[in-house]
């Protein structure tokens, strides 16, 4: 591991595939990646993320003053088990997504490009990306 971004965002993985969550403070990472939780997935990292590259594919972890805690909004802050895990692919809370199926975006981190969702206003959105998580997506 040569090189480390930390970068503010949020990351969680289920079954050895993880997702970074960018957006800026209060836009909601914290609070998708607690439902992530809630459904299965691990907590890599809240708020602040490392990034490295390892063998060609991008991984996260968190900074060691932070590991294995998240912010649950008018709760505190709660512990879970942490670990690091790939990226597969980031979504942005950011901006809003305004096609129904979108064409493919990417992120570059450390010279490793990775797909990258828009928000999109649906309660089944989260869903969706938990479901990216477990599969693939279909490029248009």
């Amino acid at each position: 591991m040569d090189q480390v971004l930390r970068v503010h965002a949020t990351a969680v993985a289920l079954e050895g595939r993880g997702v970074l969550i960018t957006g800026q403070a209060g836009r909601g990472k914290s609070s998708l990646a607690l439902q992530f939780m809630a459904w299965g997935a691990t907590l890599v990292s809240d708020d602040q993320t490392e990034l490295w590259v390892q063998k060609g594919a991008l991984w996260a972890r968190a900074p060691a003053t932070i590991e294995g805690l998240i912010e649950a909004r008018g709760i505190g802050i709660l512990t879970a088990v942490a670990a690091p895990s790939e990226i597969v692919f980031c979504v942005t809370l950011d901006a809003p997504e305004t096609d129904r199926i979108p064409n493919a975006r990417q992120k570059e981190y450390l010279g490793v490009t990775v797909p990258l969702l828009h928000k999109v206003d649906s309660p089944a959105w989260p869903a969706g990306i938990l479901q990216y998580l477990r599969g693939t997506r279909k490029e248009p």
